[in-house]
């Protein structure tokens, strides 16, 4: 085995530019570690050399910009970055194909744009959330280069905009095959928190699915019941409050609301596949959840004249405060309602759009405004125009 005293950098994220590697990238910066971010988007690599976050994260600007002046942390759109590091942390997106297929491959592939960089020595950690078994495929693909390397899978746990508090307070999963890898990335992890968890892959594996699925169905349950007392006219705000009030063991039920995002649906799907798609609880959630925004848009029908109104769309995100727009469901609200009504207009605060307009051209032409996603900015609103807020944010939304 390579000693590590041969390699020049402590950590190289591969996906380091994302929304999941680039505060992990940061966070282990501001710890003292050297830090390289491989990324294949050269634009990305530019904007972060510079100092400057690509996207927003919740006070990740300031220390990024510290961590590069301090060369603490650089990106390159150059593979060589990953031969330079003692430990690979690989970050892709959730692997599933165009048809919500779970996609075990798209590690390995992501491993083999990089594969001759990597050598004796080193410790692969993957982070993203994978199929149960792409650990262990990880592993056989690297042993057949016949490099004596480490594998570890150290699944990501933190809520997107909370990173730079999350990856510092919320206990570390730490899976491995052997000790030896165990401890080397239980080392790299104790930078950011002493609370380790340690569990074998397939374990992990199946952790990780199993949390963003439990947020996925306990979502599902709140929409299903909100759907069943607007069907009898009542109120799920109020109903919700005297469940949850001073009473923990109901303190966990959410308000209703667009449960989306680029992971919560994808891994329940994975999961589901997993089981050979018996998953009754799981496929149930996902027709309650996808459908929320046709069920509204249908309620919406029978209260307003859709064909002759002007439709304002509040907040494009998949969640509140956030700049990110992958699979929000307030995108599938704005098809349907754009085959019902007369126009559609769209907003948000976060998401620049040539199509979107600002807030108060919306609040000014439309005739009927939509709350989409809950972000801050739309709690005090300023309007004598009807509201649906299913979200609970204003207090004061009609009821549909």
């Amino acid at each position: 085995m390579v000693e590590a005293t041969q390699f020049t950098t402590d950590v190289c994220i591969v996906g380091g530019c994302g929304r999941v590697g680039l505060p992990l990238g940061i966070a282990l910066a501001s710890r003292g570690l050297s830090v390289a971010l491989y990324d294949i988007n050269a634009a990305v690599v530019d904007t972060v050399n510079a100092g400057r976050l690509p996207f927003e994260e919740e006070g990740a600007g300031p220390v990024l910009a510290e961590v590069v002046a301090d060369g603490r942390l650089r990106a390159s759109a150059d593979p060589v970055a990953v031969g330079s590091a003692e430990h690979v942390v690989v970050v892709v997106g959730t692997p599933v194909d165009e048809h919500l297929n779970p996609d075990p491959g798209a590690v390995p592939r992501a491993l083999e744009r990089c594969a001759d960089q990597l050598r004796d020595g080193h410790l692969v950690m993957l982070r993203s959330t994978v199929y149960p078994g792409v650990t262990a495929l990880t592993e056989k693909l690297l042993a057949g280069k016949g490099i004596d390397v480490d594998v570890a899978f150290c699944p990501e746990r933190i809520a997107e905009g909370k990173a730079m508090t999350e990856l510092f307070e919320l206990p570390q999963i730490v899976a491995a095959r052997t000790p030896r890898a165990v401890q080397r990335a239980e080392k790299v992890f104790r930078h950011l928190t002493d609370q380790i968890v340690t569990l074998e892959p397939e374990e992990a594996e199946l952790a990780k699915l199993f949390t963003n699925t439990w947020r996925y169905i306990k979502f599902a349950t709140a929409n299903q019941f909100w759907m069943m007392a607007n069907d009898f006219g009542l109120d799920y705000a109020r109903i919700r409050h005297a469940i949850t009030y001073d009473y923990p063991r109901a303190a966990d039920l959410p308000m209703p609301g667009f449960a989306a995002g680029p992971c919560l649906f994808k891994d329940t799907m994975q999961l589901a596949a997993f089981n050979r798609n018996n998953f009754v609880l799981g496929h149930s959630a996902m027709l309650i959840n996808e459908g929320l925004p046709l069920y509204l848009v249908s309620r919406l029908e029978e209260q307003f004249d859709l064909p002759s109104a002007t439709v304002g769309i509040l907040g494009m995100a998949f969640k509140g405060g956030s700049d990110d727009p992958r699979e929000s469901l307030a995108y599938k609200l704005r098809k349907i309602i754009s085959l019902k009504a007369r126009e559609t207009l769209c907003t948000d605060p976060y998401i620049a759009d040539d199509r979107f307009l600002p807030l108060n051209e919306v609040l000014d032409r439309a005739d009927l405004l939509v709350i989409a996603c809950p972000h801050a900015q739309y709690q005090d609103l300023v309007t004598d125009k009807p509201v649906i807020d299913m979200w609970g944010l204003t207090g004061r939304g009609v009821r549909v």
